[in-house]
């Protein structure tokens, strides 16, 4: 072997070393898990990614879209992201291991951050559809959300308490916002179901672009789900053409990490998501159904230490 060739496979060895060699002490890398690019979960975790780099020393941030809350929460059991966004009744089937809902196994790693805006059940149909109510949907095209995601397993939900199935329905598609608003633009689809903060930005879309209804969940079919389930409205004036409130269901979402993460880590994404509330209510209105007086309410897995912590010094516990 000549010198040369020994010096070029040298500098190899130690490109693949450097490559593979861990991040320097202090550094910290946080994946955030959220959702479709069309929904509410992608943005506010884009804000939050920024927050965290800029404020938490060493931070390396990633903003990860995925089929959320079922999708998230298995991640997180597996250690493969640091913070998810996720559906509260999904949340208490991943810890219950409840199998027909995507979880096989119950996720004991989850630990929760703070319960933040509610969901609702939003279901939008073209107005040519004729649909007005949910019995309207019977013999009609509809999607519900990405197969066994947090939106599927509330549309499961709903139809089950108003005493149908999706054997009553013509045709089932399982597809998230921005895939369910093309079908739909394109006169495939009917209507979707879609489990979202309000002002979610597919269904402005559609609202600008075609006549739409809002269709309506009544308050007697959400008491028949019961809890996490509670009756709720979409304001009038929400969406483009909606000029009257209409009931439907509010579902609690929750920020929720894995018990890897290190206290120190979950106490600064706690408190600097409280003390940056104004920069998450600029990268969408959801974000002012964050409460810190409610953050701990009605949480069904533990709280992370570190964000007990920060709950503790600010006298909320």
């Amino acid at each position: 072997m000549t010198i040369r060739t020994a010096s070029k496979l040298a500098g190899v060895a130690v490109a693949i070393a450097a490559l593979s060699a861990p991040a320097a002490t202090g550094q910290e890398f946080i994946n955030i898990l959220t959702g479709g690019t069309s929904g509410v979960y992608y943005p506010l975790g884009v804000a939050l990614s920024e927050i965290y780099a800029e404020e938490i020393d060493g931070a390396r941030t990633q903003v990860q879209a995925t089929k959320a809350s079922v999708e998230n929460l298995n991640l997180l059991q597996q250690g493969k992201g640091e913070l998810a966004f996720a559906l509260g009744d999904s949340v208490k089937a991943g810890w219950d291991g409840v199998e027909e809902a995507g979880f096989p196994q119950p996720l004991t790693e989850l630990r929760a951050i703070a319960a933040i805006y509610p969901n609702y059940v939003q279901i939008v149909a073209t107005a040519e559809s004729g649909i007005e109510t949910l019995e309207d949907l019977k013999g009609k095209s509809i999607s519900v959300g990405a197969p066994a995601s947090g939106t599927e397993l509330n549309a499961r939900a709903i139809f089950a308490a108003a005493g149908m199935s999706y054997e009553d329905l013509g045709k089932v598609e399982f597809l998230p916002y921005a895939e369910s608003a093309e079908l739909i633009k394109n006169r495939q689809l009917d209507a979707t179901l879609q489990s979202s903060g309000l002002g979610v930005a597919f269904i402005k879309d559609l609202g600008a672009t075609m006549d739409i209804n809002i269709v309506s969940v009544p308050t007697t079919v959400v008491e028949t789900v019961g809890a996490p389930y509670v009756p709720s409205f979409i304001p009038a004036g929400t969406y483009d053409g909606q000029d009257e409130d209409v009931t439907t269901a509010a579902i609690g979402n929750i920020l929720v990490t894995h018990a890897g993460v290190s206290d120190e880590t979950a106490y600064q994404m706690t408190k600097l998501m409280f003390e940056n509330l104004e920069r998450l209510k600029a990268s969408h209105s959801a974000a002012a159904g964050i409460n810190p007086e409610a953050a701990v309410l009605g949480l069904t897995i533990p709280l992370h230490p570190g964000a007990e912590r920060y709950y503790r010094e600010a006298g909320l516990l």
